[in-house]
């Protein structure tokens, strides 16, 4: 089944949210990247929350989708981990490897796309 990116992008945010990650910003890179059309960024409090948070992106994708990420990276312990879905990246970070990183401002010419959630507005 074809996924539209944006839907793509939509069902990772709104996962992300269920699961009550923060920060959550959508970037469209559409203009400004070859290589994927979205960037999904969010945070999690602590390191078991940033696996539940990943795990339910994951299940609900699959559930919506039927796609599973293409590569994932960081998984073990880590502080920052990425799912590749080809048109659609997540990133999804603790609050201290999010703000060393600071991909909104690498990425700071891409629009952010709303996706109506509370946690987006958040710091």
């Amino acid at each position: 089944m074809a996924v539209a990116p944006i839907e793509l992008a939509r069902i990772a945010a709104l996962a992300a949210d269920e699961k009550k990650a923060t920060n959550i910003v959508v970037l469209d890179l559409t203009s400004l990247s070859d290589v994927c059309d979205f960037f999904v960024i969010c945070s999690a409090a602590n390191a078991r929350m940033l696996d539940s948070v990943v795990d339910e992106v994951e299940e609900r994708i699959k559930k919506n989708t039927g796609l599973g990420p293409l590569s994932h990276e960081g998984r073990a312990g880590a502080s920052w981990v990425l799912l590749d879905y080809g048109s659609v990246v997540v990133h999804a970070f603790l609050p201290e490897t999010r703000d060393y990183y600071r991909l909104e401002r690498l990425w700071g010419d891409a629009p952010q796309v709303d996706m109506g959630l509370e946690s987006s507005s958040e710091s």
